[in-house]
């Protein structure tokens, strides 16, 4: 682990010499998200799954409000304004039992890749669908009828349009007909990027240069460029993956493996291949580097693009991760510009050197026109108005210099965010107009774990506005689609779709809330957090930028109301604060004054509010909670605390021995008058024993007699002294004259004797005591019990031992007893709200 992160921080140290620098230190770049929100505490989310699995193909059709799903088995059709309404269509897509088994017999997993996985799904034409699947290892493909919603009778082969293993990295798009894709296709083929569909079938080269090193692929985008340009350029499809690298620096870093790094490519959408060069192959195949923070060590893992309504104005969004040799979590997000992207691939070309099996940049001649461009306005006025028509010198070097020495930097030369113990899977991207006029992108980014991070990009950083945890089941966000005409995020996972909404402003109650968020759909109208696109933008408050300005009031003191605590001196209190935000700090105000967070030996400033201990009089005041954030303070909760002196041990301790001396006197008295009675009795009626059987039936219950030492043990209340009590005496007890009951004395005043009293009558059921509170009012509750504090809020259960005889003038039972001194103890509170004292 050790030497892992030696080379890691070693690679960050080199970077740095090598010309990638961040102007910004990690922690600057590692955002918090400003709000947590739990599975649990989600609201608005649809969800829809059905008996398949790996909801992973994802196409919508925003104008026709269907969504498409590819899954394992199966293809849906939803309804994109709402996923989960029931009213879907399915196609049910399994592979045939001949090809499972004969997949078994390959030694395939039966569990997992002996399925028919959905891995591709595009819309063919008007009318018609193209979907292809692995089916179990025999990749086909299928037009699918879009009204009908049916296969075909007949299927086509797909073993040159689909991955055969479920889990190799897979790209596609169809354009203008043409079927793109990249993909390790048949089962021991290498990587390939291909065109199908076509009257020119086009696949990369293989000799005596493989252009593609052992890769994987991410994604793909078509990027218009021949859309209002001035020098008559063709469309072109970015290809974007990792592959293993070849070039000379590689070593420098890890010497016992080759590195793999991430690289964008590109053809062009007309290319038709050479005449005798290069025959059903690309002319105009070039990749370079793509580099976001640490080269060798990161792996590419999700890009999107997004664009302005024009192509120049094209960025591509994208997430890396380090390496699984790595021993720690992290990603980052870099933004690439199209016109650094074009930069690389106008630049200098590399060349591989046999000598030394590695490449290196190329400075000699280079032919014209530029190896690897597209046919331009240029071209055809020199005669070349195809591929086909190119001088076989530029194919012959097309074919040796797919490499380009540039590499391709992030915007700004550095990335937006490096996220620490965070692995993004997937990204999204949606662009959004504010109040204040600027259009903001809004990046929606899935993690491995089942979470969803929303973050706005403000500047040459990221702002994460929430983190969601849209899956309780650990999993990873496998696919991200956003709709703009229905306002929502469409997640595609293994074990269902979920349709989350793009703008949840009713999170943000206040107008703290909303502007501190910096979301760029959401706006305060006076009344209430709302989506911007919900009407009228008058009168709305937003400041995406800043998100510090437009709420009129300067605090919230004011509309929360009060809350009492009151303790004995010598308690420990503790006085929640919920932050909602992430990025806000905890203000105490002590009567006006700041509670500083360190210093203070008896209050404690937390993460759950304020807590004191062992509290003295002193301590008793107002306390104002607030949250500050970016300059703005938001009173968040208030408190009024008293602190109560202790009762005087003096009086504790003095009144106990005259109480028990004036008790024992009067016991003496009613004991002697007794006793002449019952000697009146026995010279009356002449018999002994009727007096020794009236002593029997007594026998067990409390007496006032003599007092004797007693030695209080901290106990439960068993079940038979309750019936003891109630008077059900069975034969067990009788059995057991020194039976033990228990008497439950409040807080801790010294035992004391209780006058005699009345029996209730047997008709009337004697009041139950009521039930202990399950939580002390004064918030410690979750707190260890080392700060926990007896004092007066507490009951002890106390055994009485070595129990005096009976007496045949007490017979009071023990409910009334306890009863009395409850109901004695409930007119001498201290407060009027119980639930706000803790005494």
């Amino acid at each position: 682990m050790c030497g892992g992160t030696v080379r890691l921080l070693t690679a960050l140290l080199v970077t740095a010499a090598m010309g990638y620098p961040s102007r910004r230190s990690a922690t600057d770049l590692d955002a918090t998200p400003r709000m947590t929100v739990t599975f649990d505490e989600l609201s608005g989310v649809r969800r829809f799954s059905g008996h398949s699995l790996n909801y992973t193909t994802l196409l919508l059709e925003d104008e026709r409000g269907v969504l498409y799903v590819g899954a394992r088995g199966a293809v849906f059709a939803l309804n994109a304004s709402n996923v989960a309404d029931g009213s879907h269509r399915m196609i049910h897509w399994e592979a045939s039992p001949e090809k499972q088994l004969d997949c078994l017999q390959k030694g395939k997993n039966n569990k997992t890749e002996c399925f028919n996985h959905v891995r591709f799904l595009q819309r063919l034409n008007t009318t018609h669908l193209y979907a292809c699947g692995t089916y179990a290892f025999h990749p086909l493909c299928a037009s699918i009828d879009a009204d009908r919603f049916t296969l075909p009778s007949r299927f086509e082969e797909g073993k040159e349009k689909c991955p055969y293993d479920p889990s190799r990295g897979y790209t596609g798009l169809i354009v203008d007909g043409g079927l793109y894709t990249a993909t390790r296709y048949e089962f021991r083929s290498l990587p390939d990027i291909r065109r199908n569909l076509h009257q020119r079938p086009l696949k990369t080269e293989e000799s005596p240069l493989h252009w593609l090193n052992d890769a994987e692929f991410v994604a793909s985008m078509l990027v218009q460029e021949s859309k209002d340009s001035l020098v008559g350029d063709d469309d072109k499809i970015y290809y974007f993956f990792m592959e293993r690298a070849g070039e000379e620096t590689t070593s420098f870093f890890d010497k016992s493996q080759v590195a793999r790094v991430a690289r964008v490519a590109r053809v062009c959408k007309s290319d038709l291949g050479g005449k005798k060069i290069l025959q059903r192959k690309w002319t105009s195949f070039m990749k370079a580097r793509l580099v976001c923070y640490i080269p060798y060590y990161e792996v590419l893992r999700s890009v999107c693009s997004l664009d302005s309504g024009g192509w120049a104005s094209t960025v591509f969004y994208a997430a890396f991760t380090l390496s699984a040799q790595r021993t720690m979590e992290a990603s980052a997000v870099c933004r690439y510009d199209i016109s650094e992207v074009q930069r690389a691939f106008e630049g200098p070309y590399m060349e591989y050197q046999d000598s030394s099996r590695k490449w290196s940049r190329y400075d000699g001649a280079v032919p014209e026109p530029r190896p690897g461009s597209c046919i331009t306005d240029s071209s055809r006025r020199k005669g070349y108005n195809s591929s086909q028509d190119l001088p076989n010198s530029v194919l012959d070097f097309v074919k040796l210099h797919p490499l380009m020495f540039e590499e391709v930097q992030p915007a700004g030369g550095e990335p937006l965010l490096v996220k620490r113990s965070v692995a993004y899977s997937r990204l999204a991207v949606d662009r959004v107009q504010a109040l204040d006029g600027r259009s903001y992108d809004v990046l929606f980014m899935g993690t491995g774990d089942g979470w969803l991070h929303k973050a706005v990009v403000l500047g040459s950083s990221l702002h994460i506005i929430e983190e969601v945890q849209v899956f309780r089941d650990l999993q990873p966000v496998e696919t991200l689609v956003v709709s703009r005409r229905q306002r929502s995020l469409y997640v595609g996972a293994a074990s269902g779709v979920l349709q989350v909404p793009l703008a949840s402003c009713a999170r943000y109650s206040s107008c703290y809330d909303c502007i501190l968020a910096r979301d760029p759909y959401c706006a305060w109208d006076g009344w209430a957090c709302r989506d911007t696109a919900s009407g009228d933008s008058t009168g709305l408050v937003q400041d995406v930028q800043s998100g510090n300005v437009g709420c009129r009031s300067s605090s919230g003191r004011g509309s929360l109301p009060w809350k009492n605590r009151t303790v004995l001196r010598g308690d420990d209190v503790l006085l929640p604060c919920d932050q909602r935000s992430n990025l806000a700090r905890a203000v105490w105000l002590l009567n006006g004054s700041e509670v500083p967070g360190t210093g203070q030996e008896r209050l404690r400033v937390g993460v759950d509010g304020l807590l004191v201990t062992n509290t003295l009089p002193g301590h008793s005041g107002e306390y104002r909670c607030y949250g500050e954030e970016r300059g703005l303070r938001t009173l968040l909760a208030a408190y009024s605390l008293t602190v109560l002196p202790q009762l005087p041990r003096a009086a504790t301790t003095t009144s106990g021995p005259i109480a028990a001396s004036q008790a024992s006197g009067d016991t003496k008295v009613v004991y002697v008058s007794a006793i002449v009675v019952l000697v009146v009795l026995c010279a009356v009626l002449g018999t002994v024993l009727l007096y020794v059987s009236c002593l029997e039936k007594r026998r067990g219950k409390y007496v006032l007699g003599e007092p004797r030492a007693v030695s209080p043990e901290l106990q439960t209340v068993s079940a038979s002294c309750l019936r003891k009590a109630r008077g059900e005496e069975d034969e067990e007890d009788e059995e057991d004259p020194a039976y033990p009951c228990l008497r439950i004395i409040p807080g801790e005043a010294p035992t004391a004797t209780v006058s005699p009293a009345k029996e209730l009558p047997e008709a009337v059921p004697p009041p139950p005591p009521p039930p202990l509170p399950t939580e002390l009012t004064n918030g410690v509750g979750s707190l260890p019990s080392v700060l926990r504090k007896m004092n007066g809020n507490s009951y002890m259960l106390l055994q009485q031992q070595d129990e005096p005889l009976a007496s045949p003038l007490y017979s009071a039972s023990f409910t009334e007893e306890l009863s009395k001194i409850l109901e004695k103890r409930k007119h001498m509170q201290l407060v009027e709200k119980l639930d706000e004292s803790s005494v």
